[in-house]
């Protein structure tokens, strides 16, 4: 991105409007898709604007960790695609991805969200893992946002596939459901120069001096955390960051109860 563009991009935002038209806090038009993949136990499509994601559950019978004999198993995996951006290359996960990861999996572990315990088996013997997979389709901004929200929908609506005597049978999904206690949406906010804006673009996290991702579930009780960029934030930058993103959670957090 050249530097006329940048500098187009922050001086509108110092005007309130955003390079696509869009206020400051305003999040791009929300699309939401469930049971998309038909090899996945549950299964998003999200679209923010342009920018596409696909989230898949995977889940599987496996010994448990012996500190938790009794817990389930959570991991989350989100994956840059080159197919997503042309600015993505193959080979090991970037940093990028690995944060993505990490702070969509800390929200959801942190928050409680869902009853591990339903998912023991046989105590210290078997127990349900399961795999989420992020994967954007058309990347443009925002993955962290879009993957924990499209996380707990395909979580939310996945459905446990049928237990044989030869094993799991993949074949037969049963109507048994992942128990989902509350819904912990990230928000991440990001401040370029004196402005704080949400759902950023690919162009505008090019340009982002600190952001902060706020995890949050009903009654704005914050959950996790996670800051980046390179500048520092003052108490009034976080006070107004949370306040942000808690509006916009409770604009997600509908269309997830709603399924």
């Amino acid at each position: 991105m050249n530097q006329e563009i940048k500098d187009h991009i922050r001086n509108s935002l110092k005007k309130g409007v955003r390079l696509d038209g869009r206020k400051l806090d305003e999040l791009r038009p929300v699309e939401l898709e469930t049971d998309v993949l038909s090899t996945a136990e549950g299964s998003a499509k999200v679209k923010f604007g342009d920018a596409e994601i696909f989230v898949g559950v995977k889940m599987a019978l496996e010994k448990p960790y012996p500190d938790t004999p009794d817990d389930g198993v959570l991991m989350v995996n989100a994956e840059l695609l080159p197919m997503s951006n042309p600015e993505f290359e193959s080979g090991p996960p970037s940093i990028d991805s690995i944060e993505a990861s990490r702070v969509i999996d800390r929200g959801i572990r942190e928050s409680k969200s869902i009853d591990t315990k339903s998912l023991c088996i046989e105590k210290g013997e078997q127990v349900w893992s399961i795999s989420v997979d992020v994967a954007p389709v058309n990347y443009d901004g925002n993955l962290i946002d879009m993957g924990g929200f499209g996380a707990l929908a395909a979580i939310k609506t996945a459905r446990f596939p049928e237990i044989t005597e030869d094993g799991v049978d993949y074949h037969k999904r049963t109507n048994k459901k992942i128990v989902v206690k509350k819904l912990p949406i990230p928000i991440t906010v990001c401040k370029i120069g004196d402005s704080l804006i949400v759902d950023p673009t690919e162009e505008e996290e090019s340009l982002i001096d600190a952001r902060l991702t706020i995890t949050s579930l009903d009654k704005d009780n914050i959950c996790a955390l996670q800051k980046g960029g390179d500048y520092p934030l003052s108490m009034e930058d976080i006070d107004a960051m949370v306040d942000l993103a808690m509006k916009k959670a409770s604009e997600l957090r509908k269309k997830l109860e709603a399924l």
